[in-house]
């Protein structure tokens, strides 16, 4: 717990105790422990947005999620205001699946939400992942009153090794340590030995910096791919993260689609090429595109995989 809080205070700019930080087996755990815990506070909703991820809606199944729409300066307050909800989950740093981050005048109307006793899901997903643009303050940073704050090592280090943090609010920090307990007693202690290692080392960073090289890499390509076969489609969310995500104007040539996109992602995987089709993560009507990762792939597959996306646009 120490060495997760001197990571964040360095890299997320939260001022956190140790013993503000539960360990738990990643963001998966804990939006399942804050759901049992919101539940039996007597919160029914959490806002969600829209578009935003699929996954997260399933683990908040059992609260309604209520979507709240995002356009280029990050999720609507006054939309967020009008669906009475008491709870939002944001992915401000990189919003998911669009790349949108939280801009400033967005924030501060935030913060003037909690006042009103709203409380902010921060999942801090792709932070550290960032290529043309400085890092942005996590919401706990500012609000840590009014915020649950979710990370994990899953997109820095591997899925598997499911570890990641959970700080909360002085009012819910009981009762999550206390869900944490009864559902599997503790995380196991080897796996936390070795990330406190690789943090306090510095090795951690050594290797962040390393992957974003990586990464740049594979982002350009895919970028020049898409340039290539797919003209017509509009690029989200370039600057960070792991993923692009496409839209495809109705206006243009080569690169329109109007069929379903989840079409479209079921005709790329029978051709071998796995894609999120965007409705996926929508609730409302939304313009059909496509979620493309590239984080797992060379360079010569994401040419390759784009070029079998263009073909079957036509």
């Amino acid at each position: 717990r120490t060495a997760v809080a001197h990571w964040l205070s360095r890299n997320r700019g939260i001022r956190a105790d140790p013993d503000d930080v539960m360990i738990v087996n990643g963001t998966a755990q804990a939006l399942r422990l804050l759901v049992d815990v919101l539940r039996a506070d007597g919160v029914r909703e959490v806002a969600v947005e829209e578009p935003g991820s699929l996954g997260v809606r399933q683990h908040l199944r059992p609260l309604g999620t209520p979507p709240v729409p995002v356009d280029g300066h990050g999720v609507r307050v006054d939309a967020l205001r009008a669906t009475g909800a008491h709870a939002v989950l944001l992915t401000p740093a990189h919003q998911f699946p669009t790349g949108v981050v939280l801009g400033g005048e967005r924030r501060r109307e935030l913060m003037e939400w909690t006042r009103d006793g709203g409380l902010v899901i921060e999942d801090d997903y792709d932070a550290e992942h960032r290529y043309d643009r400085p890092a942005v303050p996590a919401l706990r940073a500012l609000l840590p009153e009014h915020v649950c704050y979710a990370g994990s090592v899953s997109k820095l280090l591997a899925p598997a090794l499911r570890l990641g943090w959970l700080l909360a609010p002085p009012a819910y920090r009981d009762a999550l340590l206390d869900a944490k307990r009864l559902t599997d007693l503790g995380t196991a202690a080897l796996p936390q030995l070795v990330l406190a290692r690789l943090m306090e080392s510095g090795d951690l960073e050594r290797h962040l910096r390393l992957i974003r090289r990586h990464h740049r890499r594979r982002r350009d390509a895919m970028i020049a791919a898409i340039r290539t076969h797919l003209p017509g489609a509009v690029v989200h969310g370039a600057a960070a993260g792991l993923h692009l995500t496409i839209t495809f104007r109705e206006t243009s040539r080569k690169g329109a689609y109007e069929a379903p996109d989840t079409a479209l992602a079921a005709a790329a995987l029978a051709e071998g090429v796995k894609v999120h089709p965007l409705s996926w993560h929508t609730q409302l009507p939304h313009t059909p595109g496509l979620v493309l990762g590239y984080a797992a792939s060379g360079t010569a597959e994401i040419a390759e995989g784009v070029g079998v996306l263009g073909r079957l646009v036509g």
